[in-house]
């Protein structure tokens, strides 16, 4: 059995705390529908950086700029849930992890379609 971190514990505690958070009590429209994907929290567990996406990509800066006015707010609300003895400072960033995935299985599907069909026997050369 793997046992985790007091870190990793901690991170993942905020991450699901935060995605709550915003889901039922951020009442900022431009928020709008966001899915907390990560949490990258210091060693010393004073400050996490909270990673999002969202299906909004054209409304990126407005999305930032909501997250960034309800972070003072996403903090009280964590010190509240969660045991520690410094609420760490937040920050949120934008996941393009999961664009750069997307597009990395769209390339990949490209290369499959031409393997196939282009395997019909000819040749290209003649």
């Amino acid at each position: 059995m793997q046992r985790f971190s007091r870190k990793d514990r901690v991170q993942e505690e905020i991450k699901r705390e935060v995605a709550d958070i915003i889901r039922r009590d951020v009442k900022d429209p431009r928020v709008g529908f966001v899915s907390i994907t990560d949490a990258e929290l210091s060693d010393d567990l004073t400050f996490v950086k909270i990673f999002y996406s969202t299906l909004d990509d054209d409304k990126l800066e407005e999305i930032q700029m909501g997250l960034e006015k309800a972070t003072g707010y996403i903090r009280s609300e964590i010190g509240k849930r969660i045991r520690l003895r410094v609420t760490p400072e937040i920050v949120f960033r934008y996941d393009e992890s999961l664009k750069r995935g997307a597009r990395m299985m769209e390339l990949l599907n490209e290369v499959k379609k031409k393997e196939t069909g282009d395997g019909d026997g000819k040749d290209d050369n003649n």
